[in-house]
C-alpha cells in the first residue's frame, strides 16, 4: 500500500525571492505530514508566468540560503537545469523512477489548487502524488477551507488530498520585489541571509 511508504515532500516555485511564508510552509509540512525528506525545486522556465524570472543562479542560491536551517530539506536544481518549460509532472515522474519506494507529497497553495486542472498532465499528477494544500487558518475571517473534492470534481479515481495548516502571513514575492525597487525595508519578510544576498547582488533594484 502506498500509504505505508516513506514520504518525500515536493515543493516547487519561482522563489524570486524565497520569503518567510515559503519557509513557514516548509516547516509546517515537516511537522504535519510525516515527511522523511522535503525537496525544494526552484522552477526553470515557468510555463505559467508572463514575466521573466531572475537568473536561475540567483534563485537557486537564495533558495539554498532560505531553507538551509531546516532539517531533512534539500534544494534540488533539476528543474533549473532542464531545458524547455518546467512541468511538475516531469519532476514527479523522475522522482518516481529514482525513488520507487517513496510516496511523493506535492505541496501547493490554495490558488495553485484552484488552478490544478490547467496543469500539464494534472490527472497523472494526482495518480502519482498526494496533494497537500496549504490552508492559511485565520480565525478572524469566515472563509471556508479549500475543498478540492468540490472545487475540482469530478476527480480521477484515487486522487488523494491533505491539508497543511498555516498561520496567516501577508507576504508575497511581488511585494518584496517592489519594496526593494523603491528602497524599502524587507527585514521580517525574507530570511536575513536572503536579504543580504539581494543587497549584495543588487537584485530587484531599478535598472
Amino acid at each position: 500500500m502506498t500509504e505505508d511508504l516513506p514520504r518525500i515532500g515536493v515543493f516547487g516555485g519561482a522563489f524570486d525571492p524565497p520569503h518567510n511564508a515559503h519557509v513557514a510552509l516548509a516547516q509546517a509540512a515537516l511537522e504535519q505530514l510525516n515527511l522523511m525528506q522535503l525537496r525544494i525545486f526552484p522552477t526553470g522556465q515557468a510555463w505559467h508566468k508572463a514575466r521573466g524570472l531572475s537568473s536561475a543562479e540567483h534563485r537557486l542560491a537564495m533558495a539554498e540560503l532560505a531553507f538551509e536551517s531546516l532539517p531533512n530539506v534539500a534544494v534540488d536544481a533539476r528543474e533549473i537545469r532542464r531545458s524547455g518549460p518546467t512541468y511538475t509532472l516531469d519532476t514527479l515522474l523522475e522522482l518516481k523512477k529514482e525513488c520507487p519506494d517513496m510516496q511523493p507529497v506535492l505541496l501547493i497553495g490554495t490558488d495553485q489548487a484552484a488552478a490544478l486542472r490547467s496543469w500539464h498532465g494534472f490527472e497523472e499528477i494526482l495518480s502519482i502524488a498526494i496533494v497537500s494544500i496549504a490552508h492559511r487558518a485565520d480565525p478572524t475571517r469566515a472563509t471556508a477551507r479549500f475543498d478540492p473534492l468540490s472545487s475540482l470534481a469530478p476527480l480521477p479515481r484515487g486522487a488523494r488530498f491533505e491539508a497543511i495548516d498555516l498561520a496567516p502571513m501577508d507576504i508575497s514575492a511581488t511585494d518584496i520585489r517592489a519594496r526593494v525597487a523603491r528602497g524599502a525595508d524587507i527585514s521580517g519578510l525574507v530570511p536575513p541571509a536572503v536579504a543580504r544576498y539581494i543587497d549584495r547582488h543588487h537584485l530587484y533594484a531599478p535598472a
